[in-house]
């Protein structure tokens, strides 16, 4: 009997990989172009990595992206290489051990979500920089780091659902399905983010502006993967998801303000000032019923729900601080500059 090998497969769909910044990135990188099962160099170790450094955020970026998209040319069969995943869980456990060093002892989840609710008399952090005096050139770097998230924006959050139950899970999808579009394509937030990046003059590329983001974007967007995909951590990923959508309705509002100064697009305009009425309700909803439904069902989750809204602020105030100190400066944020 003669049997005919199937096909090969065409893996040209998704972006290219982005280039190496070190051992850990340039290892995952070269693998991901050979045959999936291909073994890795056992002498790889992340034991000696900086945990938020380049090199190891962008190896974990790769890892990740497994999971969403992929890459261009990647075979399908690394997202559950086990030789891979061994290394990716090395460096997850670098990364989880320093953001549960650098945020501080355990609370509770209501004391670290009363804390997201005051706001300073004198707001600082980039949202406010780029309200009063951002030029259109930093609003342009702002949109294309952030694009690393708010192109796929929710799809990170999406893991914990099929973990929740009861209230919580009707209240969380409740969410997702409005950052989801409600049905309508033109209406999902990722969409309306691409359509933000078009009146700014970019490039809505899915990972175009992998390249020329920093380790503290990447730390930002890599948290949220790395909560999403391990069970361990759902209460950690509520944490985020409650974190994200508490601060987002002022900090949305300032940025508005300071794109209608700089005259930027309706589109544009667009993306922040429809956050800031739609996160408004849905900060109730996910303070209410989806911490408030999780905390109810599992209690033992209330400090794995603290340690991500703090782990989030963390990598958030990490992130605002870089961009900052290269505005302030006259300088880019960007590892290459627009």
């Amino acid at each position: 009997m003669t049997t005919t090998a199937p096909p090969a497969r065409d893996h040209t769909t998704g972006p290219a990989l982005p280039r190496s910044r070190g051992e850990l990135s340039r290892t995952v990188r070269q693998a991901l172009t050979r045959p999936a099962g291909t073994p890795l160099p056992e002498r790889v170790t992340a034991a000696y990595a900086e945990p938020y450094g380049d090199d190891l955020q962008l190896a974990l970026y790769l890892c990740y992206e497994l999971h969403y998209r992929g890459f261009a040319g990647v075979a399908p069969g690394w997202e559950w290489d086990p030789g891979l995943l061994r290394l990716r869980a090395e460096m997850e456990q670098r990364f989880l051990s320093a953001l549960r060093a650098d945020v501080g002892p355990p609370r509770r989840a209501e004391d670290a979500l009363a804390d997201l609710l005051v706001e300073p008399a004198e707001p600082g952090g980039a949202s406010q920089f780029l309200k009063e005096r951002g030029e259109l050139w930093q609003f342009r770097e702002y949109a294309a780091q952030r694009s690393l998230y708010h192109l796929k924006e929710a799809d990170p959050h999406a893991w914990v659902i099929p973990r929740l139950t009861g209230r919580a899970k009707a209240a969380m999808v409740a969410v997702e399905y409005d950052e989801f579009g409600a049905g309508r394509p033109e209406r999902i937030h990722a969409r309306l983010f691409a359509d933000l990046m078009t009146d700014l003059g970019l490039d809505t590329t899915y990972g175009h502006y992998v390249d020329a983001a920093g380790a503290e974007m990447l730390t930002n967007v890599n948290l949220m993967s790395l909560f999403g995909l391990h069970r361990s951590l759902r209460g950690a990923l509520v944490g985020h998801f409650a974190a994200v959508e508490t601060t987002s309705s002022p900090g949305s509002r300032r940025l508005a303000q300071g794109l209608r100064r700089v005259g930027a697009g309706p589109a544009a305009v667009h993306f922040y000032a429809e956050h800031v009425e739609a996160d408004a309700v849905h900060e109730q909803i996910v303070r209410r019923d989806v911490v408030g439904g999780l905390l109810e069902s599992d209690p033992s989750l209330d400090e794995d729900i603290a340690f991500g809204v703090d782990a989030t602020e963390w990598t958030e105030n990490r992130l605002g601080n870089h961009l900052l100190t290269a505005w302030r400066d006259g300088r880019s944020s960007l590892r290459t500059p627009l």
